[in-house]
């Protein structure tokens, strides 16, 4: 069982930077791929980048390719969204999700995770 808890999420102005943050409880943090993901009002949720157990693959959404970075401190059980260039069509609820997968494959799609934080607000105003 793994419990995630999100932060860092707030209002920006058009071009600045946010970093989210995303805690897991549970031994188990190191061997767990990690996923964020977000949801626009009115849109369904969609992929944003994720990252390996061990940090060895990412893989970002074409829209924020080049703007956000994914990392994670498996020492302290938190894995990170750093937001560059917002635009204000990045405004959503972002979402981390964590589940094992095997190797260094990280899954892209929401039912590939089983573990889903409660989200936190990301508004980008123009």
């Amino acid at each position: 069982q793994v419990q995630l808890v999100e932060s860092g999420g707030g209002l920006v102005q058009a071009g600045g930077s946010l970093r989210l943050s995303c805690a897991a409880s549970g031994r188990t943090f190191s061997t767990y791929a990690m996923g964020w993901f977000r949801q626009a009002p009115g849109k369904e949720r969609e992929f944003v980048a994720a990252i390996s157990y061990n940090g060895g693959t990412t893989h970002y959404a074409d829209y924020v390719k080049g703007r956000f970075t994914i990392s994670r401190g498996n020492a302290k059980n938190t894995v990170y969204l750093q937001m560059n260039s917002l635009k204000p069509e990045d405004t959503a609820v972002y979402y981390c999700a964590a589940d094992y997968f095997f190797n260094d494959y990280v899954g892209q799609k929401e039912f590939e995770y089983e573990y889903w934080g409660q989200g936190t607000q990301v508004t980008v105003s123009s």
